[in-house]
């Protein structure tokens, strides 16, 4: 039997060797780039995630940090009132919804600096007794706010 020649069968067996490994580590090449390109769009997508929770937190900061107005009816005595801004906004153009019959200085919109007060008179009668609220609006407040009576 006659192999002819041995050097160039041997060749031949190295390059299919080396062919066999060639696209064994073509495949594992592609497998490991999808591998990569998926963590690569993980990662994307959990730094989207953390900018949108900081700018939430940041938003929810801000919001917190905001002057407000915080307006609170008080008793001075007898017949006599007053809404007191213990915020630190000022509210302008205060407009009293539901202004009793037997009132006074209610009627015309008034504005509160922070911390100031407004007074007024009101008194119940048989006929429109004493509100057991207030409703108010003022400029950046279109919902009416309902304010206790004390």
């Amino acid at each position: 039997m006659d192999f002819g020649d041995i050097p160039a069968w041997l060749a031949l067996a190295f390059s299919a060797g080396a062919l066999w490994v060639s696209i064994k580590t073509s495949s594992d090449g592609k497998k490991s780039a999808d591998a990569s390109a998926r963590s690569a769009a993980a990662a994307e997508a959990a730094l989207a995630l953390q900018r949108q929770e900081a700018e939430e937190r940041r938003a929810a900061e801000e919001e917190a940090a905001r002057p407000r107005v915080d307006l609170r009816v008080e008793w001075v005595r007898k017949s006599k009132y007053r809404i007191v801004n213990h915020g630190d906004a000022v509210a302008s153009n205060i407009t009293c919804l539901n202004v009793p019959g037997i009132s006074r200085a209610l009627d015309e919109p008034f504005t509160l600096e922070r911390h100031g007060a407004h007074e007024f008179i009101m008194s119940g009668s048989m006929q429109e007794p004493m509100p057991a609220f207030l409703r108010v609006v003022w400029d950046g407040q279109e919902e009416p706010v309902n304010l206790l009576m004390p």
